[in-house]
């Protein structure tokens, strides 16, 4: 017998307005989840109370989730921006507090911004990023007020050495020179004294503001000392019986100009001391030094100008000193607070240290030699120790020659690492460029190609021939970075156009098997041909792999949802039947067929659906046979 179609005898209801279609532009009454979710946007542009927003998201959430995460992502934008407030106020409230000391604590301020970025403040919006402005420039006058107190302190001790030198001089030389001298000294000491009169100067480590203060010190002493040897110089020279001067180079001139010979100048015990007599005279001058800052021991006063004092004599006349009295003056720095103390021994002895080191820069066994960077480093960190020693103590001429001589020896590695580094990165750099002019002419030479996937796979050859293009400077590597963004943003802009269009195109196909999935009678022929140029779309155009797998499992979910439907369906009809065995053999060739679609349909092959589908189109034209076979059966049953 054959089955009578159905008929609904009521007709179907209008289904009732939801209460918020209204508000939300007929979001709850359109048909797709995709008009659900575009008219939700445009009523997210409305600005919508929060109180709203929850409840639509609600509703909505309990109809269609994939809608609902339009509204549930404003939510969480709305919530991350209430906690990034509550998070401003509490950095707003810290950089306040850092502005307001007088005394900026530079690790402090350069922190705040690093610790609010990782709380999640939000740095680029107002008030922060006032503070944050505020901040920099605080610390930025901070370094530079640091730079130059270290660049016055060397200035410092280049002027001591130029005044040194000149006792080494003819003191008509020294004196030609005065005055030059006097206006750098007098302009050194505005320039240290508009330091600390510098807004930033509370600012300033202690250790940096403790360093300039002993270096006008010790200039002043030195000034002080050669501005009184070259009077009583002058005072010598217009008078022969006036007191020799105690510069020996000086007080030897003199003699020569009294008419005294040079040998017996150096025999005459009234013209010159006696060699025995050199460490009575040093000590004298240096114990003069220390009886200043003998008192000062112990006490709160400032001790600076007094232990300059103290190592001005000691550098001037320190290798005159026997060892029990390097050894008293050591231990008086000692205990005024002069970490570094006097000890002439161990500063050759670390000398010696430093010149051994740079020497072994170069005397290295084979296979362990140093790059050129680590032996550059390295003479740096040898020269500044070596400057350190010299301000602490008496120059050594001797081991500074042998150190220099070293260090000179070692840079020769240094000019050959350059070289070579200057060589690779003139080539490195004429091979990237020519990268991107080929980059370029391949852009022009296949603007109108349709070779989407050439297209891709030559982008990707040409980012990693630039990826292994090899090293070049900073600065020449930013200037060529943005010349390759340039380039690889022009040739690659087909490619994204086609591949917008392309997702365009397949979000349309998503919604029609969608619509498809939803409809009432499984249409066979149709969702063949939309797989088939869903297949003809993803061999033509190739996108991100994470970015088609979620586009093809949200094509074919409303398609595998609908072929599931069918067989529950089907069986609900033939519940009347009491096996398979009281169907005819149409019916059961088609329950067959729709079957081995629905297994190859949730394996995801697409040759297997086609020949599913083949054979499901092939058991349903069976159809009009089978009925046209049932008639003559029955009359020959007859």
């Amino acid at each position: 017998m054959s089955e009578a179609p159905e008929v609904n005898p009521t007709p179907a209801k209008t289904p009732e307005a939801h209460p918020l279609d209204a508000v939300t532009g007929g979001a709850f009454s359109a048909e797709t989840s995709g008009d659900r979710a575009a008219r939700l946007r445009d009523w997210l542009a409305t600005s919508p109370a929060h109180d709203v927003l929850q409840e639509v998201f609600k509703e909505m959430n309990a109809r269609d989730k994939g809608a609902a995460r339009v509204v549930r992502e404003r939510l969480d934008e709305l919530r991350r921006a209430k906690d990034q407030d509550a998070i401003a106020v509490e950095w707003v409230a810290k950089a306040q507090a850092l502005l307001a000391q007088p005394a900026l604590n530079l690790a402090d301020a350069a922190a705040w911004q690093r610790d609010a970025a990782k709380a999640g403040a939000p740095l680029s919006r107002e008030p922060l990023a006032g503070f944050k402005a505020q901040l920099a420039e605080r610390i930025k006058a901070a370094e530079d007020l640091q730079h130059r107190v270290q660049v016055q302190k060397e200035a410092a001790v280049l002027l001591s050495q130029r005044i040194e030198v000149l006792s080494t001089k003819s003191w008509k030389d020294a004196a030609a020179v005065q005055e030059a001298l006097s206006a750098d000294v007098a302009r050194w000491q505005e320039q240290a004294q508009a330091l600390t009169e510098d807004a930033a100067w509370p600012s300033l480590d202690a250790r940096l503001a403790q360093q300039l203060t002993s270096s006008r010190d010790q200039l002043r002493v030195v000034w002080d000392a050669f501005v009184s040897a070259l009077a009583v110089t002058q005072a010598a020279a217009d008078n022969a019986e006036a007191a020799l001067p105690p510069v020996p180079v000086w007080a030897d001139e003199i003699r020569v100009g009294r008419g005294l010979p040079a040998e017996l100048a150096a025999d005459a015990p009234a013209a010159k001391p006696a060699k025995s007599d050199a460490p009575v005279k040093a000590a004298a001058v240096v114990l003069q030094a220390a009886q200043v800052l003998q008192p000062l021991v112990g006490t709160e006063e400032d001790k600076t100008a007094a232990i300059a004092g103290l190592r001005a004599a000691l550098r001037q006349h320190g290798r005159a000193l026997d060892a029990e009295v390097i050894q008293q003056m050591d231990a008086l720095l000692v205990q005024a607070g002069d970490a570094r103390g006097w000890k002439p021994q161990a500063v050759d002895a670390e000398r010696e240290a430093l010149i051994a080191k740079a020497k072994g820069l170069v005397d290295r066994p084979e296979g362990q030699t140093l790059g050129g960077r680590k032996v550059q480093e390295t003479l740096r960190q040898l020269r500044e120790q070596w400057k350190l020693l010299d301000q602490g103590a008496v120059p050594n001429h001797g081991l500074w020659k042998q150190f220099d001589e070293a260090c000179n020896t070692a840079y020769k590695l240094v000019e050959g690492w350059l070289d070579k580094l200057r060589t690779e990165s003139a080539q490195h750099k004429a091979s990237r460029t020519t990268l991107i002019e080929e980059l370029r002419a391949w852009g022009q030479s296949v603007k109108d190609s349709k070779d989407w996937k050439g297209m891709a796979r030559s982008l990707r050859q040409f980012s990693e021939r630039w990826r292994e293009g090899g090293h070049v400077g900073e600065k020449l590597y930013a200037e060529l970075q943005q010349q390759w963004r340039q380039a690889i943003n022009e040739a690659e802009a087909p490619l994204q156009q086609a591949q917008k269009d392309s997702l365009q195109r397949r979000q349309a196909m998503i919604e029609e098997a969608q619509a498809l999935g939803a409809a009432p009678a499984l249409q066979i022929a149709a969702i063949k041909a939309l797989q088939q140029r869903w297949q003809a779309e993803a061999q033509e155009v190739p996108v991100d792999r994470r970015q088609e797998q979620k586009l093809w499992d949200a094509f074919r979910k409303p398609l595998d949802e609908a072929f599931s439907r069918k067989p529950a369906e089907r069986g609900e009809r033939g519940s009347r039947a009491v096996n398979l065995e009281s169907l005819s053999a149409h019916d059961r060739a088609v329950l067959e067929a729709s079957q081995q679609l629905e297994a190859a349909n949730a394996e995801g092959d697409a040759q297997k659906i086609r020949a599913a589908l083949t054979a499901l189109e092939e058991a349903l034209r069976a159809a009009p046979a089978a009925e046209a076979a049932q008639p003559a059966a029955a009359a020959w049953q007859r």
